[in-house]
């Protein structure tokens, strides 16, 4: 054979192997609203900058007459490029070859582009749409799985993960999505869960759908196992993009600044008003958000989850941030088990990654209740004590309204570890709320004779207590705020304080790792 002739060899495998399942699996894949794999790799980087590799592997499995059939790459693509300008490694499973299914040589594939990831610190992206194990494959399959776990483990915290789940992602599939930094699904056409309605209903005899059970809403609203909910391939992909702009390469690097022409002087000043005159009327945190932000951008994660409390990013004069507030329309912004392991995650997520914290808290408490106890809001509660305590990055408090008892330390109050706290004068700062207060007090009841005295007495008391206590003022007086602050001074304030802390260091006692409550 010539080198022409060679050449030409090797054009025309491409060209069969770009084929993938074919013309017939592929037209079913565009039938139910579904990108081919190729394609959403295509529209995951920028143009002409992706450079496959492995695309000629080929499984070894005898069992079955699986060594009679051909699959195309084994199912999945591999390889790097640029997404926005900076390097990233993916892989995408193709569910027009074989159903996308895992065996040892695409898990293989798989485990070579995360080590390459791993070893260049640039993040990793995995386009999840498979039916699953390749049952012909048995025990071979199953360690191609561990063998991602271990590497998923690896990863944590030393590049950013993120999943896209486009399609089936069942049985042990599933806890490689749920071991990465990001999960982003797609509605009607994603699902992912342990075991199908149909096992369940023979096992429990539970009678449930596939959307109701792993649906991108189930696990966006319900479960948490996933952050972003998509309406398709195309939006999902849009989505990973704008993600990966606020995180760094590696957790070596700081995230890239982005030029948001926004005035690091500008004054908020709707912010004066937002805060009603009566204290039970609630208002939305987010308003706030996106008012202090550059351009008002936010890019918020578990949006549909936890609602009572907000995570997400943005961007103070082109340097992004992680953002954790409390949001007064949910529960009065009450903390829950749920806000719980929500904010712990998103705080552990920022540190990892050098992303500074920012804390907007308007919150009365943890949330009562026979049930949160039971189901322990102790332990849930403590993660999120332990994550902002052990957080090393930048981290800045802004106390907006009511600030009370446990949940004052929980949102990261200065004796948490907050290196600048700055409060409104509309902050109520205190160990619980007036009312319940004076009812703690009982030392001046013997002083009552009547019922008209005491309810007299009561509102006095609770004046006092008020003025006294339910303000930022003594908490200044000690130390633990460092300025109260007009609101509409709120963004200039913070970017001041990012710029003077951009340099902070800090040591931790030598360990091997601590012992979260899980």
């Amino acid at each position: 054979m010539t080198v022409a002739e060679k050449i030409e060899f090797l054009k025309n495998k491409r060209v069969e192997t770009l084929k993938m399942g074919g013309e017939e699996r592929i037209a079913k894949q565009k039938k139910k609203g579904k990108l081919t794999a190729r394609e959403r790799i295509n529209l995951l980087f920028d143009e002409g900058t992706f450079c496959e590799i492995d695309m000629f592997v080929k499984h070894r499995c005898v069992n079955f007459g699986l060594d009679k059939e051909e699959i195309p790459s084994d199912g999945v693509i591999v390889g790097h490029g640029k997404i926005n300008g900076r390097t990233v490694f993916a892989f995408a499973q193709d569910f027009t070859s074989r159903g996308g299914s895992l065996g040892e040589m695409h898990a293989r594939k798989i485990c070579k582009i995360m080590d390459l990831a791993i070893k260049s610190g640039s993040p990793v992206v995995g386009l999840n749409d498979s039916g699953g194990a390749r049952v012909e494959e048995g025990v071979d399959a199953l360690k191609g799985y561990g063998e991602i776990f271990m590497r998923n483990s690896k990863a944590s915290g030393v590049i950013p993960q993120i999943s896209a789940v486009m399609g089936p992602c069942a049985g042990g599939a599933v806890y490689s999505p749920a071991m990465t930094d990001f999960v982003f699904m797609v509605k009607k056409n994603s699902h992912m869960f342990i075991t199908s309605p149909y096992v369940i209903k023979t096992v429990t005899g539970e009678e449930t759908t596939f959307e109701e059970l792993g649906g991108a809403m189930a696990h966006n609203s319900k479960s948490g196992n996933a952050h972003f909910a998509c309406e398709n391939d195309e939006e999902t992909i849009e989505g990973i993009r704008e993600l990966l702009e606020y995180l760094p390469s590696n957790n070596l690097e700081e995230a890239p600044e982005v030029n948001m022409e926004d005035d690091p002087y500008r004054l908020c000043e709707d912010l004066d008003t937002i805060i009603p005159e009566d204290a039970k009327v609630p208002y939305d945190m987010k308003n706030i958000i996106e008012s202090v932000l550059d351009q008002g951008v936010f890019d918020e994660v578990h949006e549909h989850y936890a609602e009572n409390a907000i995570v997400g990013f943005g961007r103070l004069n082109n340097k992004s941030v992680g953002i954790i507030g409390n949001q007064p329309l949910v529960q009065a912004g009450c903390l829950d088990i749920d806000a719980s392991d929500k904010i712990s995650r998103f705080v552990r997520t920022c540190d990892a990654f050098n992303i500074p914290l920012i804390t907007f808290v308007d919150v009365p408490g943890y949330l009562p209740g026979v049930q949160q106890e039971l189901n322990g809001i102790i332990r849930h509660g403590a993660k999120l004590l332990w994550s902002y305590a052990e957080a090393s990055v930048p981290k800045f408090t802004v106390v907006t309204r009511k600030d009370y008892g446990g949940a004052y330390l929980a949102m990261c109050a200065k004796p948490l570890g907050a290196d600048m706290v700055f409060a409104w004068p509309t902050a109520e700062i205190a160990v619980m709320g007036s009312k319940g207060a004076v009812e703690v007090i009982s030392t001046y009841r013997k002083q009552i004779s009547t019922a008209e005295d005491k309810a007299k007495m009561t509102q006095e008391k609770i004046d006092e207590y008020e003025t006294r206590f339910s303000v930022p003022y003594l908490a200044a007086e000690r130390g633990y705020i460092d300025d109260v602050i007009v609101p509409s001074e709120t963004r200039m304030r913070l970017i001041a304080a990012l710029d003077a802390m951009s340099s902070k260091t800090e040591t931790s006692p030598p360990k091997k790792h601590g012992n979260i409550p899980l």
